[in-house]
This record gives C-alpha cells, sequence and structure tokens, in this order.
C-alpha cells in the first residue's frame, strides 16, 4: 500500500458560483483551478447517471477547498448541526479573530460572537451561502 498525503477538502453546494464568490471574495481564499467533468467515467465514479459537475479549486495558505456543483443535484438532507455525526466544516485560522469578526458583511450568518474555549483558542462558526459551516480560528 502506498503512503497518503492530503490532497483536498471537499463541500458539494448547489450553487457555485455564489459559494465561490463568498470564499474568494469574502473570506479571501485564491482561486487556483476552476474546471468542469462529464462522461461515463466520471458518472460511474460517482456512481450517480449521467452525472457531470464544475468544480472550484481555491487555496486556503497550503489547503486546498474544492467546491463541487453536481448535475443531477441529489435531495438536500437539511441543514449540517455541529453535533450531528457525520457534519463537516471547513476550518480556517486568521491572524486577528476579532478584527475578522468585525469586518464581515452583515449579511453573512454566524453562529455567535467569537468565543475563548477552555483550550484557549478563540473560534467563530460562521455559514456559507450553501449553509455549510466554515469555522474561523486565531492562528
Amino acid at each position: 500500500m502506498t503512503g497518503l498525503s492530503g490532497h483536498h477538502v471537499g463541500l458539494t453546494v448547489t450553487d457555485l458560483d455564489e459559494t465561490l464568490a463568498f470564499y474568494r471574495d469574502v473570506l479571501g481564499l485564491e482561486v487556483v483551478a476552476a474546471f468542469g467533468v462529464d462522461g461515463d467515467a466520471f458518472a460511474d465514479a460517482v456512481s450517480v447517471d449521467g452525472a457531470s459537475a464544475r468544480f472550484a479549486h481555491l487555496d486556503a495558505d497550503g489547503i486546498r477547498l474544492e467546491l463541487v456543483e453536481y448535475d443531477p443535484e441529489a435531495e438536500a438532507a437539511g441543514s449540517p448541526e455541529l453535533n450531528r455525526p457525520g457534519t463537516a466544516h471547513v476550518g480556517l485560522a486568521v491572524d486577528d479573530l476579532d478584527a475578522f469578526y468585525e469586518a464581515l458583511p452583515d449579511d453573512v450568518p454566524t453562529i455567535s460572537e467569537p468565543r475563548t474555549t477552555a483550550t484557549g483558542t478563540t473560534i467563530l462558526f460562521l455559514r456559507d451561502p450553501e449553509d455549510n459551516l466554515v469555522e474561523i480560528l486565531d492562528a
């Protein structure tokens, strides 16, 4: 067996353009690739008849974030909650969480104001336009 190395963290979204704009324009991540995939090999690989997808890859200081919009789209499973098994989130660090929080646009939903946990880490959870959870923490 070969050794594994990290490649990306993926989020499936319903509106790639809106979600990409959020991660690029609001959170300041750099787009490193944008592409589409279709055909029988892709549909077989993802086990979705006739599937095609649009992808955007963003750089989060060494972590590649992959946003993917599928056609056809699956039925929504409901909003993710932090304590539900299987829930995913993207974690991003900033140098000054309070300044980041103050600069957030008013229409970005947050779970709470920045909070310092028992470990001394200050965190903030917000939601992207697709309702995915994004954790912002002090670097």
